[in-house]
């Protein structure tokens, strides 16, 4: 099992070098940065887009991307290096390849016409059109686009008519071909251009979709026209505001006919346009840089659920003759289209937005768009890492939220190195490859220093001094090494034969190390990488690990003693250039890469047995020790960095019993980012810790319910509304309009007020009936208020939410939030009713306002709950389960949050807050322990060291009740005699030479469970299975049999040492309870949801039966029967919302369920059910190559290996199925620890 978890990830941003390199089909949208493809698709259940892969062949840089018009999952990209490759999305894989392509694919587009081609040119030409598959396969050039006289900027299908493609040139030209018309080759250039040599490249060239000849263009400076491609003449011509405005990008919006957008190309203003107007209908300014690209998506995101309304119109007058709103009334004609808009931006934001609401569904802003060389943390502040990029830029990111807070200028070439200026000076200096080196002060934003002593020269190292902060050293291909003040008065001048790479300070004195190839002597090389090595890191707390990474594409983690490599990780696109680790936080490192990603990852899985001797209060001897003794060959690794010895001496500083801070203060020095902070801040808070006390970042976190609206009053953060268009509801005929009005007026001066009302809500005048409603009472008041709201709920306009709030109806407006997926606003609302600002109206009621209000009470606060449990879900889904356990200690749920740390696999955290929290999170803590044990249980494999082996011991006897769970692990330990009677005596159990006896005197007593324990914890415990397995085949013979009377039989027999299991002289009794354990094993995961990996228990015991003699009374009909009544009863869950409809299930299946359910038991713990999701599961990394072995699916996130060494299922599955089946899915009777 990989040693090193990924568990964050920060994506590049969009290349701004060429045209096509942003596309979207469906609910997928995709766009390349320099080296890889990053595919985003839509998460049905919370409506919002996620990082699905990233495709990452193409070794020289994209250079255009088409998506396939009829097939989702396809799509084909090409790059400099002459090459084409076809993509598979949904398999995440290389469908095929068209390598030596005869020119550069600089434009390449999915042939509209053929089913499977794509085409592709270079600058001047020609047209290749390449046929993927069938007869006519190979690649063939196009009849008449060649030897163009400009080259082509891009190049684009008609939709509907069969061959006619239309291309765009530098000069400003259009050449327009179709079978059967003669070809039309540089025509329509704008007429400013006429007779002159000057260029005016067109930018964006699009195809009307709703005509055959019309063809929408954009040059950079003449702006767009809309031009006919049959008669050659321009038809508009369209205005911009001002003349600076220049376009850069185009799309027209499927869902309304006539209206297209366009993004400027020196500031980021969507402008939205219709071709009846020459002038722009709306602008926005979305950033300040300019657009590179635009596509408007096909379908808008759907809705997660929709909040039904109660009745069909029912905001019409019941009287009148009125029609039910069209989508778009005649009034409406220029509001703004329904649509997302995928924006790229020349800084390489990437961002999904919402032009009906008028708001960015997502934004990824300020990426990266070319190699990360070097990456840093603040030395202050291990929440902030800077890294250093090809792009010129230097970026710094918070490292929580994976969000960039601060960018620097730009335009310094390539920079190779960067160095943080000592403690709090908040400056960084850079390293570029010919303008020199900078000090940029990040605060202020703008360079404050430079330096030129190496010329014209690459510098490839940076490093301020950290001892004394007004010195910086660089190293250059010039072969100097250089030390200077900050000022720029050089110190020294080290000259070498060649160029020079590194330099550093030494952490002790004031020497700097110089790194030389030439040096003879050598400790230990250590060999593995294919290729130079450009990033190294040593750990500050373990003094033997040391970790590279390599051109190779890969990452290797070291123990330099025996110059053994202990782990490679293979996420890494390209390249791999920088690792760094804050001193703090010693166990998360930061790489950065050639594929323009910033990767975090978690080194303390290297060190579990160190976690666990924390958690088992061992002494400080087996926590910390000294170097000298730590890199002894076969030491156990302790901690012997400055952050351990701090920890050490602040906890000895402190009186009564420390163990609640020292679990803290080690959970927060070895857990990763992304929500440990959060959790422990939360844990402070239920403790009733004084709130002054809490950090600065607490309130920018998942805060505690109570802190939640006052600490947001003081932020008032408003929502932002849409732009309502004149009317709501709608008439369409003006004449009907004036009659009504007409009425309307009549009915006021008469003083029937509601009817004027009803007339004036048909007109969509709903604020001038609202305004006059009072007149008639509240109670209509409030009627016409709530019926405005659901009409605004049906449109999905913010508007809604201040009607909600006048009427107090709370739950309608969570609803509104939760169904749009804006969960963090739907618990802001839930909070606020619950402490009571939220004015509930109560026109009369019977029974005393104060009845209600309690009752409204309990209400909101169930409201509140199940809006934290979406909210939690949200995170749990998104792989990270630490924040999801932070939404339910906000709300007070110590058993939820305990039961999410748990299914996500942070058990080494479980335990550290679960007992800080104490009697509350008991149950989950002692659960946690329990599997922490399991993991010790194997541990020995991986560490040979003999002091682990009585961990798990320690572990258990934390636990209440815990005898069952001692006779297990002794039952399971191997070891000589003696050692096994040393863990019997820890245990307080009867020695080894004892058990037998007691085990046939149970026996002779009929007590059966006695019998199979001491059996097993005897010299001979093969004896326990058959008396075990008999037992539990007579049970399943009869038909009322549950898994209370056979399970913990079952369970006990599964301890049996592997070594005795796998003889053969067991073979058959082991084949019996392999088939046993499947069994049982499908059945509790059917309890516990594990929806995953059903079907593969029930395969597995399925096949065991078919392939080993054995006389089990299970048949394979049987099983069938259950799996298929299985899945139709709980098809509606399972179902996602594209899938095929619903189909009831027979009564027998009904039948055979019920009969199922009923040999269940309940599960003693809340929350635990539901499928198990570790950390990162969902981060793409280019190690995506294994296939499951359950599921024939490729595997996302981290990778569990089986035995075999080959086989692979994702580590979630293989959680759950060691939870309910101790046993490898490989059959071969080996004992399953992925924990």
């Amino acid at each position: 099992m990989s040693q090193v978890r990924q568990v964050g990830l920060l994506a590049a941003g969009c290349q701004p070098w060429n045209k096509d390199v942003c596309a979207a089909h469906g609910d997928r949208f995709a766009y390349c940065a320099t080296l890889a493809i990053y595919v985003y698709q839509l998460d049905h259940r919370y409506n919002e887009f996620k990082l699905h892969a990233i495709m990452s062949e193409h070794k020289k840089t994209i250079t255009a991307i088409s998506w396939c018009p009829h097939n989702p999952d396809l799509f084909a990209s090409g790059s400099t290096d002459n090459l084409v490759i076809i993509w598979n999305v949904a398999e995440r894989k290389v469908v095929v390849k068209l390598d030596n392509t005869k020119g550069m694919p600089a434009s390449l587009s999915w042939c509209w016409n053929a089913d499977d081609a794509v085409a592709f040119a270079s600058h001047r030409g020609p047209l290749f059109i390449w046929t993927i598959s069938g007869p006519e396969s190979g690649v063939t050039v196009h009849r008449e686009a060649h030897s163009f006289l400009s080259d082509i900027c891009l190049f684009r299908w008609h939709t509907q008519k069969r061959g006619k493609v239309a291309f765009g040139h530098i000069d400003g030209s259009l050449s327009i071909f179709q079978p059967g018309n003669k070809s039309q080759k540089h025509v329509l250039r704008p007429e400013s251009l006429e007779g002159t040599d000057e260029e005016d490249p067109v930018t964006a060239l699009e195809w009307d979709p709703l005509s055959t000849d019309y063809l929408l263009v954009a040059n950079l400076h003449y702006g767009i026209r809309l031009v006919d491609s049959e008669s050659l003449h321009c038809i508009t011509t369209f205005n911009f505001p001002s003349a600076a405005a220049s376009v850069q990008c185009l799309a027209w919006v499927p869902s309304a006919p006539g209206m297209f957008v366009t993004g400027d190309s020196q500031v980021g203003v969507l402008r939205i346009w219709n071709v009846s107007r020459t002038t722009p209908i709306d602008n926005f300014k979305l950033k300040k840089t300019g657009f590179h690209c635009l596509h408007v998506l096909n379908s808008p995101p759907r809705k997660k659920f929709s909040v039904q309304s109660p009745t069909k119109n029912h905001y019409m007058s019941s009287t009148s003759e009125a029609v039910a709103a069209r989508t778009l009334t005649q009034n409406q004609a220029f509001s703004l289209p329904p649509g997302h808009a995928v924006c790229c931006f020349l800084d390489g934001g990437v961002g999904l937005y919402d032009m009906g609401a008028r708001k960015w569904d997502f934004l990824r802003d300020l990426g990266h768009v070319e190699t990360i060389f070097d990456c840093k943390f603040k030395p202050d502040d291990p929440n902030l890492l800077a890294t250093a990029s090809f792009d010129g830029t230097i970026k710094v990111w918070d490292i929580n939220t994976l969000t960039a807070v601060y960018t620097s200028p730009g335009n310094e070439g390539v920079i190779y190195s960067l160095s943080w200026a000592p403690g709090d000076l908040n400056c960084i200096a850079g390293a570029t490859s010919r303008n020199g080196a900078f000090i940029w002060d990040v605060k202020k934003g703008k360079m404050v220093q430079r330096f030129n002593e190496h010329g014209k020269n690459g510098i490839f190292c940076i490093a301020w001094s950290h001892k004394d902060s007004k010195r910086i050293a660089t190293c250059s291909g010039d072969g100097f090494c250089i030390i200077r003040t900050i000022d720029g008065k050089v110190l020294h001048k080290y000259k070498h034969p060649a160029a020079v790479f590194g330099c550093d300070w030494s952490q002790n004195n004031n020497s700097v190390r110089i790194w030389d190839y030439t040096q003879d002597a050598c400790i230990n090389v250590l060999s593995g990488h294919t290729a130079p090595v450009r990033g190294l890191v040593w750990n500050t707390e373990i003094p033997y690990l040391l970790i590279s990474g390599s051109w190779d594409y890969t990452i290797k983690v070291w123990d330099t003693r025996e110059g053994t490599c202990l782990d490679t990780v293979y996420d890494h696109g390209a390249d791999v250039y920088g690792l760094t680790c804050h001193p703090s936080r010693p166990f998360t490192m930061a790489s950065c890469s050639r594929d323009s990603t910033v990767r975090l990852w978690s080194l303390t899985p290297l060190i579990t047995p160190l976690q666990i001797n924390i958690l088992a209060d061992r002494s400080w001897e087996e926590i910390i020790g000294n170097t000298d003794y730590a890199v002894e060959q076969g030491a156990p690794p302790l901690l012997c960095g400055k952050v351990s010895r701090d920890i050490k001496q602040e906890i000895e500083k402190l009186t009564g019993n420390p163990r609640v801070e020292k679990l803290r203060w080690f959970s927060e020095c070895l857990s990763p980012p992304g929500g440990s902070d959060n959790l422990w801040n939360l844990v402070a808070v239920i403790k009733g810790q004084d709130d002054s006390l809490l950090p600065q970042n607490y309130r920018k976190g998942i805060m505690h319910l109570k802190h939640l609206i006052q600490f947001r009053t003081s932020e008032a953060q408003e929502l932002t509304t849409v732009k309502m268009s004149k009317f709501g509801g709608g008439i369409g005929v003006p004449t009907k309009e004036q009659r009504l009005k007409a009425a309307a007026e009549i009915h006021l001066r008469l003083g029937q007020i509601q009817r004027y009302c009803e007339l004036m809500v048909e007109l969509g005048e709903w604020d001038k009936a609202l305004s006059i409603a009072p007149g008639v009472s509240v109670k209509y008041w409030k009627k016409l208020m709530q019926r405005r709201a659901d009409q605004l709920i049906q449109e999905d306009k913010d508007d809604v939410i201040p009607y909600c709030v006048a009427t107090g109806d709370v739950k309608k407006l969570v609803n509104f939030f939760m169904s749009r997926g804006q969960l963090k606003e739907a618990l802001l609302v839930a909070q606020a009713a619950c402490e009571g600002n939220m004015q509930t109206l109560h026109v009369s009621t019977p029974k005393g306002s104060s009845y209600s209000d309690d009752i409204y009470k309990e209400d909101f606060d169930d409201l509140l709950h199940k809006v934290s449990k979406e909210l939690a879900e949200w995170y749990f889904q998104d792989g990270r389960a630490v924040l999801a356990a932070c939404c339910h200690l906000a709300v007070d749920d110590i058993e939820l949050a305990m039961a999410y740390l748990i299914r996500g696999n942070e058990l080494e955290l479980a335990v550290c807050v679960g007992t800080v929290l104490g009697e509350a999170a008991a149950p989950a803590t002692h659960y946690a322990l329990e599997l922490l044990a399991r993991k010790c249980m194997m541990i020995s494999t991986c560490f040979p060291s003999v002091g682990y082996r009585n961990l798990a011991a320690d572990l258990l006897l934390l636990t209440p009740d815990n005898e069952l769970q001692l006779v297990k692990l002794c039952a399971f330990y191997p070891g000589c005699t003696e050692e096994i009677n040393d863990l019997h005596e820890k245990c307080k159990l009867p020695p080894v030479e004892e058990c037998v006896q007691l085990a046939e005197t149970a026996h002779t007593e009929g007590n059966l469970f006695e019998t199979v324990k001491y059996y097993l914890l005897s010299q001979e415990p093969e004896k326990a299975l058959p008396i075990g397995i008999d037992f539990i085949k007579e049970c399943i013979k009869s038909s009322d049999w549950t898994l209370d009377t056979i399970y913990p039989v079952l369970d006990l027999l599964s301890y049996i040492p592997t070594e005795k299991l796998v003889l053969h002289t067991c073979t058959e009794s082991r084949n019996e309870l392999l088939i046993l354990c499947g069994y049982v094993g499908a059945l509790l995961a059917i309890q516990r949801q594990y929806q995953s990996i059903i079907p593969a228990l029930y395969e597995y015991t399925s096949q065991l039966l078919k392939r080993r003699e054995v006389s089990v009374p299970l048949k394979i009909e049987h099983l069938s029967e259950e799996l298929d009544a299985w899945r139709a009863c709980t098809q509606s869950i399972n179902r996602s919302s594209e899938e095929s409809p619903y189909t009831t299930p027979s009564d027998s299946q009904r039948m055979i369920y019920a009969a199922l359910l009923k040999r269940l038991k309940e599960e003693p713990l809340k929350g635990i059910i539901g499928p198990d999701y570790v950390t990162g599961s969902n981060l793409p990394g280019h190690s995506d190559i294994h296939i499951s072995c359950l599921t024939g699916l490729k595997i996302q996130g981290p990778v569990f290996l089986l035995e075999d060494g080959k086989s692979a299922i994702s580590l979630n599955d293989a959680l759950m199925w060691a939870k309910v089946n101790p046993f490898s899915p490989l059959g071969t009777g080996i004992r399953l620890n992925p924990f």
